[in-house]
């Protein structure tokens, strides 16, 4: 008889009928116990929960199987967090990260750093400092010092787990660049505003720490249920899982010795794609087959930026096919959620192609992949030269430049992202709606429904005034910050923005949660702030900081709650590491912006930069405050060009509906199983970038999500995650060393000699349309 929780299950990639995943065992108050019902750890082999009444391996097939299947739920509550260990190498490496990542804002291929590279870089660290450091957990110093205090702090015992997923979230948080760096930079380059620097840092400070506030007090529906999986986290948590846990298994040596020697390949083989060979990132047979024709480039290219649409190219780089090159994970994401958006993906590409052959919205006077503005003749459009003395639009001088034109792709992609929007209202409703009132009751009753969650009882939880009193800090100085920026938003505009963010972080958490996939939400709110605050950019920016990244950072701090949920990582040590990391991430993203920009800035001005210094995303955050803030009246209004751009959010609300009712009438034709947040917004999946790795990334997510999670069930289990974390980390060290080493990083290109593999023009050998 399956147990309650195996009942409730929440599938998370096909519904099918599974034996018992465990005994039941009843506690004093009839509840199953199901931390205390599994025998066994997630390495041993031949356990009762893992096998079907056939004795073989079952898939890995819902929520439940993740949490007590591939994640381990040994803790030892004795091991020590605040560590010297700990500090030393959280706070070094959120200054690297957060300089690091700063410095790759500003690059013009966007590179971010990975929390894969940052996990590897601190347990290698760690063991170092377990050796080198007198303690008492230091086998040559044991006779030296005594037990006490002090000597326990700085060197315990072996590098734990708990200090391990401290540094690793306190780092990760830092390195992530603050949306509020793209104010300050856009300011500075298009507007001449320099802020002083107490108003940049405490609008940083209280726009990293705002949605903390807000995610803290939405933990019992966001982070503590079984079916909030976060499919993202899996490598990353096994990882810790293999490279802590279970040392004196056998099997375990194999999955420590299996992922350091797939990261070394890796490592070895990025070389070739990433500078010896460029033709390896999109082996296009159709590219080779004819070099001449603009319509081949358009749809087979992709090995070159904003070269075409890489159909069925052969892509063996694993920075684009890989999570870390913009894939969603070919090796974690459910298979539904892949289905979905690989099918928009193909829609993606027939719509762009026709859209572009019919000459809609003026789309052959432009790039067929492009996001900027231009004028009507094709040449790239200057935002200044419509806008007064105060950065407001002024209708004068509009009319004398007139509206400007956005590629037609481009457009496409701005209506895939408003009916991905509006999908994702409906979605999570009509889905997951009574899921979540069911957990909130079942919190507000106490009662234990996740067995990581029963592990974490022993841990004092964070209190609901931490996070009350976080926000109301924030709070303060955003509306103090707002007036001292003379930003142009007022008091009732930066309370409508946080609403914004409140009421829609359970739709995007449910969605990102339990799919992988996280919609974005940052046109609505710059479309909102638009009708709020018409003619004024300026006001637009800091609307969108404040509507759309306290949604962004509230969605990180839940992330990594559920991480230290799986991890066992007291919640009182993720909310100190989580707060000081985004505060010193934030306080060094200013500090090198301001460095770069100084020294920079004609570059960072220029259209296409320089192989080294790009000011690309700066370039594309302001041309959408323009777009929305400026000109939002004139371009998406009831009669404006690009009006379907917004009405599309509500056409979005209806897109769910259909498969919701095919699946109420007809159960077997999964309907379910069609996330049609992704479908939507894979409608402009392809509208910038290298796009060569679509169709080997699809091929591989077939292979692992279904050939392997059906049918090498055990192998999915102890490998697969781990896999992508091995090949994730080895690329994301390749390129961090690739890019000071020969990339220009240092401040010296060394360039590749042309040859076959490394050709001039486009790497596939595709015609060159720019």
């Amino acid at each position: 008889m399956a147990s309650t929780e195996e009942q409730n299950a929440r599938p998370i990639d096909e519904k099918v009928e599974t034996k018992a995943s465990y005994s039941d065992e009843k506690l004093d108050d009839g509840k199953v116990d199901v931390a205390e019902s599994i025998k066994g750890d997630v390495y041993d082999d031949g356990r009762e929960i893992d096998l079907d009444e056939t004795g073989k391996e079952r898939p890995i097939e819902t929520d439940v199987d993740v949490a007590t299947r591939l994640i381990s739920l040994e803790d030892d509550p004795t091991l020590p967090c605040f560590t010297f260990r700990m500090w030393f190498l959280g706070i070094g490496l959120s200054c690297f990260g957060a300089v690091l990542g700063q410095i790759f804002y500003f690059r013009p291929q966007t590179v971010f750093v990975s929390q894969l590279f940052i996990q590897i870089i601190a347990y290698i660290l760690g063991r170092i400092l377990e050796e080198i450091i007198p303690g008492p957990g230091n086998e040559s110093d044991r006779l030296k010092t005594s037990n006490t205090r002090f000597w326990r702090f700085l060197n315990p015992g072996p590098f734990n787990i708990k200090e391990h997923v401290a540094i690793t979230i306190f780092a990760s948080t830092a390195a992530d660049s603050a949306l509020a760096i793209n104010i300050f930079a856009a300011d500075d380059l298009f507007y001449g505003i320099q802020p002083n620097a107490a108003i940049g840092i405490f609008t940083l400070i209280g726009s990293q720490l705002m949605g903390y506030g807000i995610g803290g007090l939405m933990r019992s529906f966001l982070v503590y249920p079984t079916y909030i999986v976060f499919p993202n986290l899996l490598p990353t948590v096994q990882l810790f899982d293999a490279l802590h846990r279970g040392k004196g298994i056998f099997t375990q040596k194999k999955r420590v010795r299996f992922f350091w020697s797939l990261f070394v390949i890796i490592f070895v083989w990025e070389w070739f794609p990433e500078y010896i060979a460029p033709t390896l990132t999109g082996i296009s047979i159709f590219c080779l087959a004819n070099r001449n024709s603009p319509w081949f480039t358009r749809i087979f290219g992709g090995a070159a930026g904003n070269e075409g649409l890489g159909a069925f190219a052969l892509c063996l780089d694993w920075n684009y096919v890989g999570s870390g090159g913009g894939s969603m994970g070919a090796l974690f994401t459910p298979l539904s959620t892949q289905l979905s958006l690989y099918t928009g993906t193909a829609f993606c590409m027939i719509t762009f192609c026709v859209v572009y052959y019919y000459n809609v919205w003026n789309g052959q006077s432009f790039p067929f992949l492009s996001q900027q503005l231009f004028y009507e003749n094709g040449e790239r459009f200057n935002q200044t030269l419509i806008l007064d003395e105060n950065f407001r639009l002024d209708p004068a001088k509009l009319a004398e430049q007139g509206l400007p034109w956005f590629a037609s792709s481009q457009v496409i992609a701005k209506i895939g992202h408003s009916l991905a929007i509006g999908a994702t209202i409906t979605h999570v409703f009509i889905w997951y709606g009574k899921d979540i009132i069911d957990v909130i009751r079942k919190y507000r009753r106490g009662e234990t429904y996740d067995p990581h969650l029963a592990k974490m009882k022993v841990y004092p939880e964070v209190p609901v005034w931490w996070y009350l009193a976080m926000f109301a800090a924030c709070f303060a100085m955003a509306m103090s910050t707002i007036y001292a920026a003379k930003s142009g938003l007022p008091w009732w505009g930066l309370i409508v923005a946080l609403m914004l963010s409140t009421i829609f972080l359970p739709f995007v958490i449910t969605v990102y949660a339990i799919t992988g996939f996280s919609p974005n939400v940052q046109s609505l709110v710059q479309m909102l702030g638009a009708a709020f605050i018409p003619g004024n950019p300026q006001a637009n920016m800091y609307f969108t900081l404040y509507g759309y990244n306290t949604l962004d950072q509230a969605r990180g701090l839940i992330r990594d709650l559920k991480m230290g949920q799986y991890t066992k990582l007291p919640p009182r040590v993720t909310f100190t590491v989580q707060s000081l990391g985004a505060v010193i991430g934030g306080l060094l993203n200013y500090i090198i912006m301001k460095t770069v920009i100084s020294s920079q800035r004609e570059i960072l001005l220029q259209v296409q930069g320089t192989n080294i210094w790009s000011g690309q995303q700066v370039q594309s955050f302001n041309s959408n405050a323009i777009s929305w803030g400026a000109l939002g009246k004139h371009l998406y209004a009831p009669g404006g060009r690009y009006t379907i751009v917004p009405f599309s959010i509500l056409i979005g609300l209806a897109v769910p509906i259909p498969f919701w009712l095919i699946h109420k009438r007809w159960p077997k034709a999964k309907a379910d199983k069609v996330v049609t947040p992704v479908l939507c917004w894979t409608l402009g999946y392809l509208s910038v970038g290298i796009n060569s790795s679509v169709f080997t990334t699809f091929m591989l997510a077939v292979f692992s999500q279904h050939y392997l999670r059906r049918y090498r069930a055990s192998w999915f289990r102890k490998y697969n995650f781990l896999a992508s974390a091995a090949l994730d980390g080895g690329t994301q060290v390749m390129v961090f060393v690739f890019t000071f080493a020969v990339a220009g990083g240092s401040g010296k290109e060394r360039p590749m000699p042309e040859w076959a593999l490394n050709p001039a023009g486009n790497p596939d050998y595709c015609m060159r349309l720019t």
